[in-house]
């Protein structure tokens, strides 16, 4: 590691359970050579939140004063959506504009879109500390590759290829040489973005690229919080909806062969507009840090797709 940088420990939602992933998270941080800060109330506990709110609000508060390079959470959950009408917008937009990188996931959802809703600052999406960092038998190498990247000022982009099979882009819609050009990047959790759908917090860009992920949530739920935004009018402004991975749910006999692959064929029937898969995101080892807010180019070639943003300081 050839460069140290300042990286600030806080929790905005829920309580930190495993102390040990915890510990483990930080201290990979530290072998990677960076100066770790850990906020005093990182580890607090109110129900299932990391303290009450006006414990979380002043956290994140300190996050955003705290001068590092970068602010990255321990972990998900539920919690930012009860402190949103709380938090100080312009605080954190002026963390970002001295150069602070906010990164985060799952929950953290609710704070990037309500940012970008409220100010359009660019926040990243990204691994948590215990989940990443804290991973056994040790954090995923992409990850950790995209993390750095980051953090040294070098990533421009990311590429993946797409599952094969049913449920895969439909040929009439994406050929190849298929381009997307300066379009806002952004979304993340599913349920958490829907639950800010007619609220100040949830964002209005036009002609974005929308990226989706989730977990333990059957295929039929999925379906149903996708076609809210199908018919709320969001999903056809988009110039192409991503979908990250969605994990951990069972299937059972009364499915009768719905799947994940039946909602992605639907939810391709209703719209004009691209359907694309397999984005290395979510709640899964193997993920890619995500620009919230900048501007992108997307490209298709075949089954594999390119996501590209350039140098983050040209979008802002």
């Amino acid at each position: 590691m050839a460069v140290s940088k300042r990286i600030y420990i806080y929790s905005p939602s829920g309580a930190v359970r495993d102390k040990a992933a915890f510990r483990r998270g930080v201290q990979r941080l530290k072998l990677l050579g960076h100066s770790v800060e850990v906020d005093p109330d990182a580890l607090a506990s109110s129900q299932r939140f990391a303290g009450d709110d006006a414990t979380r609000v002043a956290a994140v508060q300190r996050a955003a004063d705290s001068g590092a390079n970068l602010a990255l959470i321990t972990r998900g959950g539920y919690g930012l959506t009860r402190i949103l009408q709380n938090l100080d917008y312009a605080r954190m937009a002026k963390a970002v504009a001295a150069g602070m990188h906010f990164v985060g996931f799952s929950d953290f959802t609710a704070l990037q879109l309500a940012l970008l809703a409220q100010t359009r600052t660019v926040t990243w999406a990204g691994p948590a500390l215990c989940e990443g960092f804290g991973a056994l038998p040790e954090p995923d190498e992409i990850m950790e590759s995209c993390f750095e990247d980051l953090l040294l000022g070098q990533g421009e982009g990311c590429g993946w290829r797409q599952l094969p099979g049913k449920g895969f882009v439909a040929a009439e819609r994406v050929r190849d040489g298929w381009e997307a050009h300066n379009a806002t990047l952004w979304g993340g959790n599913l349920s958490v973005l829907v639950s800010l759908l007619g609220t100040p917090y949830f964002p209005k860009p036009r002609s974005g690229v929308l990226f989706l992920e989730e977990t333990g949530e059957h295929p039929y739920r999925i379906e149903r919080m996708l076609t809210q935004l199908l018919l709320a009018g969001v999903l056809p402004r988009q110039k192409a909806i991503v979908m990250g991975q969605f994990t951990d749910y069972t299937l059972v006999p009364h499915d009768r062969g719905f799947d994940m692959n039946s909602v992605l064929a639907r939810l391709q029937g209703a719209l004009d507009i691209p359907v694309l898969t397999n984005l290395p995101f979510g709640h899964v080892p193997t993920k890619v840090l995500l620009p919230v807010g900048a501007k992108v180019d997307l490209a298709c070639s075949g089954r594999d797709v390119l996501l590209a943003w350039g140098h983050i300081d040209k979008n802002e």
